[in-house]
């Protein structure tokens, strides 16, 4: 989970508003070095796609066979365990995108993504990517760049369930949100606290009294709306 990722506003209207259709290609990582032309020509082939607060973008176990790309809103990328409980991979936020798999092989979904919020998202087929990437291997590039990104993370993800104390996680994932161009060590979670216990593999009514504990020591300070305001980094990660 990139908590320092800037959170784009745009979005991707139906084909035929040109500035729109370019602002939002422009924006995503793995199309923002393409030319004018070229933006335009990937556009051409999105789909618009509204989803209610709730409602399923896809499910595990079906085809895989197209690329998400959140415009607006937020997306929850989850899995469920033998026992039902839900696991939350990454949450997509305004330019981040999901079902890129599907872009090299036939595959199924191995994950559910369900909108946490109204949500906008452009789709492209599969069968247009492979045109694109073709045409213009750079895409490639950007594409492997993202997996290696998220391969790493999840290899940190597992390393820590596994060896970690809940306390440490959640500290370590704080320190994480800070944005090193800030001159403040002040940020807001990038995800509601329910899905923040999820992700980090503990319930919200511990990740509150841990986060409570660490204000209490005197390592945090939990504001308003979400906002969090680190005063002893130190000791945050001697945890």
């Amino acid at each position: 989970m990139d908590c320092n990722g800037t959170h784009h506003h745009f979005r991707c209207l139906h084909h035929g508003d040109d500035s729109s259709s370019k602002l939002c290609v422009s924006l995503v990582p793995i199309f923002n070095h393409l030319e004018e032309e070229q933006m335009k020509e990937v556009m051409a082939t999105a789909k618009s796609i509204s989803y209610s607060r709730g409602e399923s973008v896809y499910h595990a176990g079906n085809q895989s066979a197209s690329l998400y790309i959140v415009n607006k809103g937020k997306i929850k990328i989850y899995r469920l365990s033998e026992a039902g409980k839900e696991q939350i991979v990454r949450i997509l936020n305004p330019g981040d995108f999901t079902g890129e798999l599907a872009l090299f092989n036939e595959t199924i979904h191995e994950s559910y993504a369900e909108a946490i919020e109204e949500t906008e998202v452009c789709r492209i087929e599969r069968t247009d990517l492979h045109e694109f990437l073709l045409k213009y291997p750079s895409i490639s590039l950007k594409f492997l760049a993202e997996f290696s990104n998220r391969l790493e993370i999840a290899e940190k993800q597992a390393t820590r369930f596994a060896t970690e104390k809940v306390e440490t996680r959640i500290a370590q994932f704080l320190a994480e949100c800070i944005d090193s161009d800030s001159q403040t060590k002040e940020f807001m979670l990038p995800m509601s606290r329910k899905h923040l216990a999820s992700y980090l593999g503990t319930s919200p009514e511990t990740l509150s009294r841990k986060l409570y504990e660490f204000e209490e020591i005197g390592y945090i300070k939990q504001k308003k709306h979400k906002k969090i305001e680190i005063l002893d980094l130190e000791g945050l990660l001697s945890l």
